[in-house]
């Protein structure tokens, strides 16, 4: 099959299009603006400066009326796989204390970031990550994104090792050819890497089905590179860790008895980001395509690449994703289009066992006689402070051992080819320095994610990272509460509908959905593979247990045995939910108020009545003021007030309504008919 259809007619372009096409690949204008004196870029520089992995932001915390923006700089790394080496960590340690807030972050795509760096400080500090073996050239912006892999370093587990090498081969296929960020942050000097795998080479140059531009600076990309963000991971059978459902593209390694490799299942139309209030953006699982053997991999994914670059919406950048294609095609004729590009059938899908999540903490063997060690790291925050010296423990063993690392889709770190005979004295750092081994965290912790947020990110409507800890403490005590004192489940959070953190392959998903106020995600399934569905629009976070607590006591009342919070969620539908947290609130402000009776029984009995008479200067008796009108108000504590406020609230009942109910039903229970 030779693709001989031309792409459709475009209709008018957004902006971010003409941004592409005048930057002559990505040199302008941030190489003249990074010249100037100021401390920040325009908006067409950020557009730009995003595809050398970068986002300006500005710390919102800062924020005076009048006054410049605090503005400030993030810079994120392009780590296929979350490979670390050891040189390239301490670098980025340094760099974070020279020019960054002291803290260095570990993404969901297994990179690093580094935040709060200064416009004067952005080539120092990106020219010193290349020069220890990093990069951050398309970390960011309209083009492939960090290539993700498992991260256990199995060397008896000949899968792993092949799906670290073509994460590897992916990223270098897909990375861009354009000179611009040689020019601008080395001045043209080429930094010393590791040399391309040579089918790797040949690939990118051949053509013949139309997945290339000949005689172009970019001959994947061309001139406007993607319609939006393009993210790929590859990974073994029976392994979800990299969330594979939530990609662009997944490769899944198939190899025979023998452990050789033989070729690839591919899932494509994956992708999480959406915009609240607009109904045709979503969530999206992505769906099987196919096998292809090993030798037209790389072809088959330039068919891919070069399918969503041609025919992907560039007029609307909410519908640019390629999940938005495959939605609109349906699978087969993404398919067949996908096979003009390759210029040959794809095969039907290998079998394969299910998929598990997998987090991989704690010490385990490598399969070589060596170790690996797997860190929790809550969000991803590397950093210092009081008696949690997280940071100052991984510089310690990093320099100390000289050990590479990799990071996790989990924002945790694997320290790995460690001899036997140093563990003992890693260990005794890693507990010097407070950091918790995997039996002492939380399941609730270790299982659950949340993205920056406030005060850096500009698309957050809320916090996320930084209050994710007091949540699940108040739901860890909710659930206490209930009796699920050993429950745990994944949770997730983020500041924006986006979905950085991947809130809705969560079992309980936090969305940012203004000041305080997140929308509420149930369902999804405890190994990924099923996304989660809108509970509620908006919940405050001041309502987190009122709304928790009643889905919990169903959870308990009606699971199966060994049933996950998610799969329960989505087994008994959302419509029953809400039913059963209906009537269950409606008996709990019951019993709340009839609470808040007994209590104030004293306060009512000693009720002043707003229309008090005094005679002689005293009050009249309640006897009297009770029968002298038949509109009465009793003051009772105001704390007790409150709370009957707050239950009429939920009950959405008068709170005099209310009040008079319960108090009725009070005395009957005294026998007073």
């Amino acid at each position: 099959m030779v693709n001989t259809s031309a792409p459709p007619v475009v209709r008018k372009s957004s902006k971010v299009e003409a941004i592409k096409e005048r930057s002559n690949f990505l040199r302008e204008p941030v190489a003249s603006e990074l010249l100037q004196d100021t401390t920040h870029f325009t908006e067409d520089a950020i557009q730009v400066l995003k595809f050398h992995g970068s986002y300006q932001q500005d710390n919102r915390d800062n924020r005076i009326k009048g006054q410049e923006k605090d503005y400030q700089f993030m810079l994120r790394t392009r780590s296929p796989g979350g490979f670390i080496p050891p040189q390239l960590y301490l670098t980025l340690d340094r760099l974070s204390d020279e020019y960054g807030n002291h803290t260095i972050r570990a993404t969901t795509r297994q990179g690093f970031q580094l935040h709060g760096i200064l416009k004067k400080n952005l080539k120092a500090t990106l020219a010193g990550i290349v020069r220890s073996m990093g990069s951050t050239l398309g970390a960011c912006g309209d083009l492939n994104r960090n290539v993700m892999a498992p991260p256990a370093p199995y060397k008896n587990r000949p899968e792993y090792q092949y799906a670290w090498e073509y994460a590897d081969n992916v990223a270098d296929l897909l990375t861009p050819q354009t000179g611009a960020y040689y020019e601008i942050w080395l001045d043209g000097e080429k930094a010393i890497s590791a040399a391309e795998n040579p089918d790797v080479v040949a690939a990118r140059q051949r053509n013949g089905t139309g997945t290339i531009f000949h005689d172009s600076e970019e001959p994947i990309y061309g001139t406007y590179y993607m319609p939006r963000k393009f993210k790929c991971c590859v990974t073994v059978p029976g392994d979800n860790s990299v969330d594979l459902f939530s990609q662009d593209v997944t490769l899944v390694v198939i190899t025979d008895d023998r452990g050789e490799l033989q070729g690839f299942n591919i899932y494509a139309g994956g992708g999480l980001g959406r915009t609240h209030n607009k109904e045709e953006t979503f969530p999206r699982i992505a769906d099987p395509i196919g096998y292809v053997d090993k030798a037209d991999v790389y072809e088959a994914v330039k068919a891919i690449v070069a399918t969503q670059r041609d025919y992907g919406d560039r007029g609307d950048r909410r519908h640019a994703r390629m999940k938005y294609l495959l939605e609109d095609w349906g699978v087969e004729k993404f398919r067949a289009k996908v096979e003009e590009y390759l210029g040959k059938p794809i095969q039907p899908m290998h079998p394969m066992p299910e998929f598990n999540y997998l987090d991989f903490l704690g010490w385990q063997e490598q399969g070589d006689g060596k170790l690996f060690v797997g860190i929790a790291i809550e969000n991803g925050r590397i950093k210092d402070e009081g008696a949690f010296q997280l940071k100052t423990a991984l510089r310690e063993i990093v320099q100390t051992f000289n050990v590479p690392m990799r990071l996790t889709p989990s924002q945790n770190i694997i320290l790995y080819e460690i001899e036997p005979s140093q563990q003992a004295e890693i260990q005794q750092i890693l507990t010097r320095c407070g950091i918790q081994r995997e039996d002492e965290i939380d399941p609730l912790v270790r299982y659950s994610m949340a993205c920056p947020a406030l005060p850096t990110c500009g698309l957050a409507t809320t916090e996320s990272e930084r209050v994710i800890p007091s949540i699940l403490d108040r739901i860890r005590a909710s659930l206490t509460k209930v009796g699920l004192q050993d429950e745990h489940f994944i949770i997730r959070m983020t500041g924006c509908p986006n979905g950085c953190a991947r809130p809705y392959l969560a079992e309980l998903g936090f969305v940012g959905n203004g000041p305080g106020t997140y929308q509420l995600w149930l369902g999804a399934a405890p190994n990924q593979t099923r996304l989660s569905q809108v509970y509620l629009e908006k919940m405050h976070v001041d309502h987190l247990e009122t709304t928790l607590e009643p889905v919990f006591v169903y959870f308990k009342r009606d699971r199966k045995p060994e049933e996950s919070f998610g799969d329960f969620c989505d087994r008994v539908g959302l419509a029953a939910i809400h039913e059963f947290a209906t009537s269950y609130q409606l008996d709990d402000v019951v019993d709340q108020v009839s609470s808040i009776v007994e209590a104030a029984v004293a306060d009512v009995v000693e009720a002043v009545v707003a229309d008090v008479g005094s005679t002689n200067g005293k009050s009249a008796s309640p006897a009297t003021t009770l029968s002298s009108k038949s509109r009465h108000r009793v003051t009772v504590r105001s704390d007790v007030y409150t709370r009957l406020q707050a239950a009429a609230s939920r009950a959405g009942k008068p709170i005099s309504h209310l009040a008079s109910e319960v108090i009725e039903a009070y005395l009957q229970g005294l026998g007073e008919e």
